[in-house]
């Protein structure tokens, strides 16, 4: 691979991932020049995919330890599904499932010049939610493609499940959240927090001043997805998931 990142070309890499979106074919020879050299090529494709797909109504946001700078995905309407009993198989070539807490916003949260406190961040939140994400990829597996062409590819999104919103929220520590997740009910996860950026709120004060920001910020209504508390666990279809967050909420769904 060429790594000369002036010959990157970020529309040529949107375009792809548009064209594999609209058809469901798999992505598999992929140019050099449509390969991200950084994180910001990467992001800079997302957004180019964004702006093409139309309104973002959800984030999902996360870090690989506490430490680490965040990553962002920005999605859209058609993969958002709000308290469903069942999401088709179909829609999907890898079903990777995660459970994961949601916050979703009352408030907008436009950029400014003084970043926004923690505080002002959680005061915009109106309800938090039991999720689960179905990890997915436009190529042949998860792990196809340099990790920074999946990044550029929604970081592997493929559907995001909210469960029922939680309105008396505040004195619930994520850090510390009880999570298990049973599929076809046995249970495959039982842990405490397990998110790998270990304090999701962080996640979202990032967004707030910096991840949002090309997008007009967040905004009210929105949902962000704060990242894996389970890990990610491959199914086949049929499949019935639960994700049950003690204090939050438990969802329930059937992917087939």
């Amino acid at each position: 691979m060429n790594n000369d990142a002036s010959v990157f070309d970020p529309f040529l890499c949107a375009d792809l991932l548009v064209a594999a979106r609209r058809s469901g074919q798999i992505l598999v020879d992929v140019p050099d020049a449509a390969v991200p050299r950084s994180e910001d090529d990467a992001t800079a494709v997302q957004d180019i995919v964004a702006h093409t797909l139309g309104a973002v109504v959800a984030w999902k946001v996360g870090a690989a330890t506490l430490e680490a700078t965040p990553v962002r995905a920005p999605i859209h309407a058609d993969t958002v599904f709000v308290e469903p009993e069942r999401v088709p198989a179909a829609r999907f070539r890898h079903i990777g499932v995660e459970a994961e807490i949601v916050y979703r916003f009352g408030a907008d949260l436009p950029p400014r010049t003084s970043p926004y406190s923690r505080d002002e961040v959680l005061a915009a939140v109106v309800s938090m939610h039991p999720a689960i994400e179905i990890c997915d990829t436009r190529f042949a597996h998860l792990s196809a493609q340099p990790p920074l062409l999946h990044r550029a590819d929604q970081v592997n999104h493929g559907a995001l499940i909210v469960g029922p919103a939680q309105t008396r929220w505040r004195d619930i520590d994520a850090v510390w959240q009880p999570v298990r997740l049973e599929v076809d009910g046995t249970e495959i996860v039982d842990t405490i927090g397990g998110n790998s950026a270990v304090d999701p709120v962080r996640l979202l004060v990032w967004l707030a001043n910096c991840g949002a920001h090309p997008h007009g910020g967040l905004r009210a209504g929105q949902y962000v997805t704060s990242g894996s508390c389970s890990g990610t666990v491959f199914i086949a279809a049929p499949a019935d998931l639960l994700a049950d967050f003690p204090g939050i909420g438990r969802l329930n769904v059937s992917v087939d």
